[in-house]
C-alpha cells in the first residue's frame, strides 16, 4: 500500500500522529542529515515509544524521507507563496527578498535551504527521493513564475521577459545564496544575488 493510500485512510489521531512524526523526522534530518538521522532520534523527537508505531505509517526509512521531502516542499513554499501570490511591483519582489534575507538572520545563517540540503545528500543516492525533490523544485520554480506573470500582466514587465527562463534563473541563483548563506554564515551574497537578479528582471520593466 503506498504512503498517500495509508494517509488518506487514517482516522483523525493517526493523522495526526503521522504528521507528528513527519515533523520531527524532518527537523532532525535537517539537523543531522538522512544519513546521520535513526530511527531512534525520529521515534525521540516525535515522542513515539515503540518503532512498531513509526512502521505502522511508514514501510521503511525510505517512504518517512518521502514524506519529508513533501512537508519541506510545503514548508519552503508556504512561507513564501503570500508573498509570491502578490507579486505585482518590484517593491513586493524586494520584500520577498527581505522575507528571504530576514528568515536566514532568524537562523543565524545555518542550516541552508531544508530542500537544497535534502537534494545535496539524496540526489545522487536514491533516484526516488531525486524525482520528489525536482517535484519540489517545479513547484517552487512554478510559484516564482506565477507571480513573474502576474508582474507581467499587470504591466510591471514587458511582453519580451521569459518568465519561465528569469524564475529558473532566480531559483537557481537563490539556491547558491542561500549555501553561501550557510558556508559564510552571513546574508552578503545572499543579498548580492538576489539584487542582481532583481535588476536582471527591472531591465525588462517598460520605459
Amino acid at each position: 500500500m503506498s504512503s498517500s493510500t495509508k494517509t488518506r485512510r487514517l482516522t483523525a489521531k493517526g493523522r495526526a500522529t503521522r504528521d507528528r512524526i513527519v515533523a520531527a523526522a524532518a527537523a532532525v534530518m535537517y539537523e543531522q542529515g538522512v544519513a546521520g538521522t535513526s530511527t531512534e532520534d525520529i521515534l525521540t523527537a516525535a515522542q513515539v515509544t515503540s518503532p512498531s508505531q513509526l512502521y505502522h505509517y511508514f514501510a521503511d526509512k525510505k517512504s518517512l524521507v518521502q514524506a519529508v521531502i513533501e512537508y519541506q516542499t510545503e514548508h519552503v513554499l508556504g512561507f513564501q507563496r503570500p508573498l509570491l501570490q502578490r507579486l505585482d511591483s518590484f517593491e513586493a519582489l524586494e520584500a520577498w527578498r527581505d522575507a528571504i534575507v530576514q528568515a536566514q538572520h532568524a537562523r543565524r545563517c545555518k542550516g541552508g535551504c531544508p530542500i537544497g540540503s535534502l537534494a545535496a545528500e539524496l540526489s545522487d543516492a536514491d533516484p526516488q527521493a531525486r524525482t520528489r525533490l525536482a517535484a519540489g523544485y517545479a513547484q517552487w520554480e512554478g510559484a516564482i513564475r506565477d507571480g513573474l506573470v502576474s508582474m507581467q500582466e499587470r504591466g510591471e514587465l514587458d511582453e519580451e521577459a521569459d518568465a519561465d527562463d528569469l524564475s529558473l534563473a532566480l531559483l537557481t541563483a537563490l539556491q547558491g545564496g542561500l549555501l553561501m548563506t550557510q558556508t559564510r554564515r552571513d546574508t552578503v551574497a545572499l543579498e548580492a544575488v538576489l539584487n542582481a537578479m532583481i535588476d536582471r528582471i527591472r531591465c525588462h520593466a517598460p520605459t
